[in-house]
């Protein structure tokens, strides 16, 4: 009496719709059963793929599968499924599988598609897969092209929206109910927070990189959407994604996360959270900090200029360079020393008299109270200008914290009296979205209070000024004859030298809070460089605070001084 040959069925659908929905797999089963019955086969175990696309093998049901028919000894003779294309829509990976089964003794049968063994029937099996195959990649271009004109009307296509927006649908077509993005008032204001971070810090604080945003939001129980940990991708994202200004990039990456041409990307239209002007900002910091544009060697090094000199004509870096068998030392165009004068006509200075010039400068130009006065006042205003928005967000928050607690005494008010019913579902969800809202506002709320609180605690005064200037003055030389790099570096992040002319800029709110970081006692911040490469990328700026041209007493470097302090 021979054995019955053990049958293992695998059933699988590609969308999680469709399983949910109950589309396709109950009659694959009901199909697979009868054929194993028919041709009594002993069905041992059935593999159910819910939602799983046959492109590719990261299924985990086919990957059990394929486990179990290929050990020793197997626990099945064959594996049964409805169609090739079941199995894989990939002709190379189908025979790839297929052979690996039959060398452990298993063999792959289709219900609608009968082959044998035979040299025939195996090259009619690649063909039919070649079909899959094709009719697969027809079918997904299809459905992008369907998608992104849905996007291109301005509607969601379907997937988690970012943290800080919620679908809501935005009209009815047949049976299909068309979705856009709106502002989630919940999370929101996460995402203001962090970009505010990365922009002015806490408050007590410079900028801050994605790393201590991860930690300070983590420290001060700011959670994920889903109530977890952040993580520095998750922030990374958020600082990069162009959603948050009104465009949200639609097929900007394929499923091998590789950028798709520009043609192929569609913006859709959604309501902003962040300011174009704040996200530029963010970037050109995240630019600036990049390890490939300013290594951290840079603020290591043994020079005072280091990572802050460029040539003015090609704005490449200046570097190093030594004369008379080394006794002298000079900055010079790194472009020119690489590629030559074609390049960039370029430049050399003394480092010892472009460092000493440069510090003079700014102990006799900068450090003077009645000159940072002046360079701060406008930076001042927007500060107390963004104070009065934080004091009407507060405000807000207090608003919206009380408006849902009185709405959960009404719901509880009618519970009590008989008129609600505790056990609605409904209601249940109502009271949890009302408590969720409270709760969010008031942290919310208690959070701006404290940043406006700490920031209203570093008020500048004419004494701060007096004692920073003579600190700072100070500070910024040594007693043997050296300059303090840091103190400079916090005074300014970028010189240009020309022929005839140096520029020395730097940023207003750096300077600001430079000045309060100890009580403007000369307290230096984190090295943050936040110029871009190019100097027009910085035409925006105010410039030419100082206009005044100053003499440069040099044989070997005549010229002009300017120095420009940027907002």
């Amino acid at each position: 009496m021979t054995m019955p040959l053990r049958a293992a069925l695998y059933l699988r659908v590609s969308t999680a719709r469709q399983a949910e929905h109950d589309v396709s797999i109950p009659d694959q089963k009901r199909q697979g059963e009868a054929y194993c019955q028919s041709r009594g086969f002993q069905l041992v175990e059935t593999f159910v793929e819910p939602g799983a696309s046959a492109t590719n093998d990261r299924r985990p049901e086919f990957q059990r599968m394929i486990e179990a028919g290929t050990s020793k000894p197997a626990p099945f003779d064959v594996v049964v499924v409805h169609s090739f294309s079941r199995f894989f829509r990939d002709h190379f990976e189908l025979e790839f599988y297929v052979r690996k089964l039959a060398k452990n003794g298993v063999k792959l049968i289709s219900i609608t598609q009968e082959m044998g063994d035979d040299p025939m029937h195996v090259m009619m099996r690649q063909i039919m897969a070649l079909f899959d195959e094709y009719q697969s990649k027809e079918n997904a271009k299809h459905v992008i092209r369907a998608l992104k004109e849905n996007a291109r009307q301005g509607f969601w296509n379907g997937s988690l929206p970012p943290i800080g927006y919620r679908t809501v649908a935005a009209e009815t077509r047949g049976a299909k109910v068309k979705k856009k993005l709106e502002i989630d008032p919940l999370h929101a204001d996460t995402v203001r927070l962090i970009y505010r971070l990365a922009l002015h810090g806490d408050g007590t604080s410079g900028q801050m990189g994605v790393k201590r945003i991860v930690s300070y939001l983590n420290g001060n129980r700011i959670f994920t959407r889903d109530g977890g940990r952040w993580g520095i991708g998750q922030v990374h994202r958020i600082l990069t994604r162009r959603t948050y200004i009104g465009e949200h990039e639609f097929n900007r990456r394929s499923k091998s996360k590789a950028l798709k041409p520009e043609s192929e990307v569609v913006v859709v239209p959604v309501p902003p959270i962040i300011d174009r002007e704040t996200f530029d900002a963010v970037q050109a910091l995240l630019k600036a900090r990049h390890p490939t544009v300013m290594p951290s060697r840079v603020l290591s090094g043994p020079t005072m200029l280091t990572g802050l000199i460029h040539c003015a004509k090609c704005s490449g870096a200046m570097t190093i360079r030594t004369g008379k068998g080394g006794r002298y030392r000079y900055y010079a165009c790194s472009t020119k020393a690489r590629q030559g004068p074609t390049a960039c006509e370029g430049m050399a200075v003394r480092m010892d008299k472009l460092d000493e010039l440069i510090v003079t400068h700014l102990e006799e130009r900068l450090l003077q109270p009645e000159r940072l006065e002046t360079i701060l006042s406008t930076v001042l205003d927007r500060r107390e200008e963004r104070a009065e928005r934080r004091r009407d967000h507060i405000a807000e928050l207090n608003r919206r914290a009380a408006e849902s607690a009185l709405r959960l005494k009404r719901l509880y008010d009618a519970i009590e009296s008989g008129v609600a019913d505790l056990g609605d579902p409904a209601l249940k969800d109502r009271i949890d979205g009302l408590r969720a809202i409270h709760d969010q506002a008031k942290t919310d709320a208690e959070r701006a209070q404290a940043m406006l609180e700490s920031s209203g605690q570093q008020a500048v005064t004419s004494q701060m000024l007096k004692t920073f200037a003579r600190t700072a003055r100070e500070r910024i030389r040594l007693a043997g004859g050296g300059y303090r790099r840091d103190h400079l570096r916090a005074l300014a992040q970028r010189v240009e030298v020309a022929e005839g002319e140096v520029r020395i800029m730097g940023s207003k709110s750096r300077l600001l809070r430079t000045l309060v970081a100890n009580g403007g006692v000369g307290g230096v911040p984190g090295q943050e460089p936040k110029w871009r490469s190019g100097r027009d990328s910085n035409s925006g700026a105010k410039r030419l605070i100082f206009r005044d041209p100053v003499s440069v007493r040099s044989s070997r470097y005549p010229g002009m001084y300017h120095v420009d302090f940027f907002a």
